[in-house]
């Protein structure tokens, strides 16, 4: 008996310390950076452009965070960081990011890098932007009303939608008829029916590169200080919902580093002949 409480401890004793080293191991394993995770909510452009599956994996190499990615329009990407289903965003209207600053969902705001938008539509040209507008998107936008010719518009409240809605505001037009498709859809997907419908559209520059190959759209009025889409980079208020955010701090801190935004000044050259992104944090 007393022999058989001895090998009953000594097995106790064992598994108690297995016990106790794996508890360890997970726990050296997350302070390495292993099996962390945290959630982006950004605009489709990013998506799109394939800029993100360009950076996120050199950001875990470095980390070890993964990175889940939640595309959305700008509105609906600001609308997850404001009900805390979301621990970072990566966003491109910034009257809206610092309105939501102001607001108190989120705790500071960072510049990372800007492109372009251009409007591109079909070889025809039919409202002929290419000939009367090529530098002027509200001259752009009132041929194209004017002439009744197919718009297609991102109609998502995203950051896109937001600078096409100013513009229709600028000229003092409010965009009506079967002419004027409000698609309710990502830029790739809004850039596709474009396609299809011979149409007019609002873009960003990166994903239409991105897209070029597949598409029978031009580029017809582009180069204009008015078409100027900065991003940001937002951390969100942890006061207001948990999350993961030592993983978000990392993610910033990466995004703004000489690294990462020299990585975002070389996306794009290979294919491209030009990047796709230009780098603009501040230091």
């Amino acid at each position: 008996m007393k022999k058989f409480l001895a090998i009953l401890t000594s097995a106790i004793l064992t598994l108690s310390l297995v016990a106790c080293g794996n508890s360890d191991t997970t726990k050296n394993d997350e302070e390495k950076g292993k099996n962390r995770s945290m959630i982006l909510a950004t605009t489709t452009s990013t998506q799109d452009s394939g800029l993100l599956d360009y950076l996120l994996p050199k950001f875990k190499e470095d980390t070890g965070i993964d990175v889940k990615v939640v595309a959305k329009g700008t509105g609906e990407a600001l609308k997850l960081g404001q009900n805390g289903d979301a621990d970072c965003l990566l966003v491109h209207a910034k009257s809206k990011e610092e309105d939501f600053i102001k607001k108190g969902y989120g705790t500071e705001r960072h510049d990372v890098m800007y492109n372009d938008f251009v409007i591109v539509g079909s070889k025809e040209d039919s409202a002929k932007l290419k000939e009367k507008a090529p530098n002027d998107p509200l001259k752009a936008l009132k041929l194209i009303n004017d002439s009744k010719a197919s718009f297609v518009s991102r109609g998502d409240e995203s950051g896109t939608h937001t600078k096409e809605k100013k513009f229709w505001k600028d000229v003092n037009i409010d965009p009506k008829g079967d002419w004027y498709i409000s698609a309710g859809k990502g830029m790739g997907a809004v850039l596709q029916m474009a396609n299809e419908k011979k149409a007019y559209t609002l873009t960003d520059r990166a994903t239409y590169l991105s897209m070029k190959d597949k598409l029978d759209l031009e580029i017809l009025t582009e180069k204009n200080d008015k078409l100027y889409n900065q991003y940001g980079v937002i951390m969100l208020n942890t006061e207001k919902h948990k999350i993961k955010e030592k993983e978000a701090k990392e993610y910033i801190d990466w995004m703004l580093s000489d690294k990462a935004q020299k990585l975002i000044a070389e996306y794009g050259k290979d294919k491209f002949g030009q990047a796709l992104f230009v780098p603009n944090a501040k230091k």
